[in-house]
C-alpha cells in the first residue's frame, strides 16, 4: 500500500504510534517522516520566540506541552519500530533469508538494520558456528561495536518499557510525588506519559488516564 502524505499534528502522531502499537508489521511512513517532524518542532519553538504581545501565557504554555508531548511520541514511534526491526535482522541472520519484505524501512531504518544483521552474523560465525565445529571462540571484529551498543540500547529501552504505561490524561492532573518522592506533572488533558505501572494502575482506576495499549 502506498504512503499517504504525512501532515504532521498531534493527532497523527498519536494515530501513528495506536498502529505501531498495534500490529506486528512495521507500517508505511512517508520517506520525508523525519523531516517533517522536525519542521512542525521547529514551527512550534518559532511560536515561542516570536514577540507578540497577543501570545499570551496560557498559550504559550500550551505551546510547550505540545512540544513536549510531540518529543514523547516521536521517541515512542522510534523504539516501536526500532524493536520491530531488531527482530527482522534476527530473522534474517537466523534464516539467512533475504525474501522478507523491508519495504516499509526508511532509508537510515535499512541501514540501521544492515548494520544490526552484520553483528549478529559476525557473532553467530564467530561463537556458535566455530563451537558446533569444535573451534575455540574467535573475538569479534572491533567494527561492529557501535551497532552491538543499538542492540543494547534497545533492550534497555525495552526493560523501561516492561516496568512503565504509556498513558494518555484525560484531565488535568496536578503535581504529585510518587512512592519514591519523585515529582511528576502537572499534566494537562491530553498530554502523554511513560509513568511507573503502581502509578499508572492509580490512575486508570480514578479515570484520569487512558493506557494507550499494545495488541
Amino acid at each position: 500500500m502506498e504512503a499517504k502524505e504525512v501532515n504532521i499534528t498531534y493527532e497523527t502522531l498519536f494515530e501513528l504510534l495506536k498502529r505501531e502499537k498495534d500490529t506486528a508489521d512495521l507500517q508505511k511512513l512517508e520517506l520525508s517522516f523525519f523531516d517533517n517532524f522536525v519542521e512542525y518542532l521547529n514551527e512550534k519553538k518559532d511560536m515561542l520566540n516570536r514577540d507578540d504581545t497577543l501570545f499570551s501565557y496560557d498559550e504559550k504554555k500550551k505551546v510547550e506541552k505540545q512540544i513536549d508531548n510531540a518529543r514523547r511520541l516521536i521517541k515512542e514511534i522510534y523504539e516501536r519500530r526500532e524493536k520491530k526491526i531488531l527482530n527482522i535482522a534476527l530473522i534474517k541472520s537466523r534464516t539467512k533469508s533475504h525474501v522478507l519484505d523491508i519495504s516499509s524501512l526508511l532509508d537510515n531504518e535499512k541501514k540501521f538494520l544492515g548494520d544490526i544483521e552484520k553483528v549478529l552474523n559476525a557473532y553467530r560465525e564467530n561463537v556458535i558456528y566455530s563451537v558446533m565445529e569444535g573451534k575455540p571462540v574467535l573475538q569479534v571484529k572491533h567494527q561492529e561495536k557501535v551497532a552491538k551498543e543499538e542492540i543494547n540500547a534497545a533492550n534497555d529501552a525495552e526493560e523501561e518499557t516492561k516496568s512503565t504505561k504509556l498513558v494518555r490524561f484525560l484531565y488535568s492532573v496536578p503535581k504529585f510525588v510518587g512512592t519514591e518522592l519523585e515529582e511528576y506533572g502537572p499534566f494537562a488533558e491530553e498530554d502523554i506519559a511513560n509513568l511507573p505501572l503502581e502509578i499508572a494502575d492509580l490512575l486508570i482506576g480514578k479515570g484520569k488516564v487512558e493506557e494507550i495499549k499494545e495488541n
